[in-house]
């Protein structure tokens, strides 16, 4: 990768500085941890309340997007945009990640760090490193096995594949914290335990056995849905670079991410993400002060002659689907090409 002038970069950091959209506004996020810790806790007393099956089908699905919602606070603490202190962001995290997701939040800051210092770069973003799904020809060809098969349908196996993904996080979440990397494995632990406490004990408890557990897999799956289908739109089917591509830290990260269509509602439902650009430019901008950043970013983008892509909701998951079923249709290709060898006279 070139370390090409970042001389653009710091002109429009200036600007967005100046404008006071870096400032940290805890208050703002205490408010919207309080909200959304006070949802959850209205998740779990309809479960102890309400004797009826639609209704709680209908909010473990409520617990789920709350969870995720909880989620993308988290995600804002792990970028210290919520308070000057490190260790204050640090417990938030934890707080918000391990004990009310179950993520270890320190496995989460480190993956997530790493893809923001090398978006979508082939070899180095983690994001790109998904055994279930290809995004380079050289990794189409390496998959073997079922991982190949899945490979070669995963445009249509993608959005179901994401009622997994809250099981995945998790699994990764064990694997680090037990492992001689996590620098805090004591409160990491014990926060993830009492997770399990809660989580899977209050709806057996409150529903029975069978209900108890249909519920925590409705909610799960709900979760990695709306979490994976936010997440989606950012990087996947945008350029795709290595360590030979001539680029500097602004062009990088605009090329190397998509935005989708600001309005209040869609701007809730991704939780900011959804200014994805801005985002990566900037990751300490609190995320409800990126709508007010775009418009700078995309102005700036505009005078400098850099493509800004931005695009509606539904045209994101087209073009993530299209760019999926593109990379791997050469295993597509391959199989038709032996059955038609195959074939008497052919």
């Amino acid at each position: 990768m070139s370390s090409v002038s970042n001389a653009e970069y710091i002109a429009l950091k200036k600007i967005i500085k100046e404008r006071g959209l870096l400032d940290k506004q805890p208050w703002f996020f205490i408010g919207v941890i309080a909200l959304k810790v006070g949802l959850l806790i209205a998740s779990i007393v309809i479960l102890f309340l309400v004797d009826n099956f639609w209704i709680q089908a209908l909010n473990a699905i409520f617990m789920g997007f709350v969870l995720a919602q909880i989620g993308f606070t988290s995600h804002s603490a792990c970028h210290r945009q919520i308070f000057h202190k490190v260790a204050w962001n640090d417990a938030v995290g934890i707080f918000l990640g391990n004990l009310l997701l179950g993520l270890s939040a320190e496995w989460w800051t480190g993956k997530h760090n790493a893809h923001h210092a090398h978006p979508n770069h082939d070899g180095m973003d983690p994001d790109l490193d998904v055994p279930v799904v290809a995004f380079t020809p050289e990794q189409v060809e390496s998959r073997r096995g079922i991982w190949r098969w899945m490979t070669k349908n995963q445009a249509f196996l993608f959005f179901p594949l994401l009622m997994l993904q809250g099981y995945a996080l998790r699994e990764v979440s064990y694997r680090f914290v037990l492992s001689p990397e996590s620098r805090r494995r004591g409160i990491e632990i014990v926060m993830m335990a009492l997770n399990l406490v809660w989580y899977l004990t209050l709806p057996i408890i409150a529903l029975g056995p069978w209900a108890g557990i249909g519920f925590i897999l409705i909610s799960q799956a709900f979760f990695g849905v709306y979490l994976g289908t936010v997440f989606a739109p950012n990087h996947k089917g945008m350029l795709i670079v290595d360590d030979n591509t001539q680029i500097d830290f602004l062009r990088l990260q605009v090329l190397t991410a998509r935005n989708v269509s600001g309005h209040p509602i869609t701007d809730f439902w991704y939780g900011g993400l959804n200014y994805q650009i801005e985002h990566h430019l900037f990751p300490s901008l609190p995320m409800h002060r990126l709508r007010e950043a775009s418009e700078i970013v995309k102005k700036f983008c505009a005078k400098h002659g850099i493509s800004y892509h931005e695009t509606s909701m539904i045209q994101s998951y087209r073009e993530i689907l299209g760019y999926l079923h593109e990379v791997s249709a050469p295993l597509r290709a391959s199989k038709a090409v032996s059955a038609s060898s195959s074939t008497p006279g052919a």
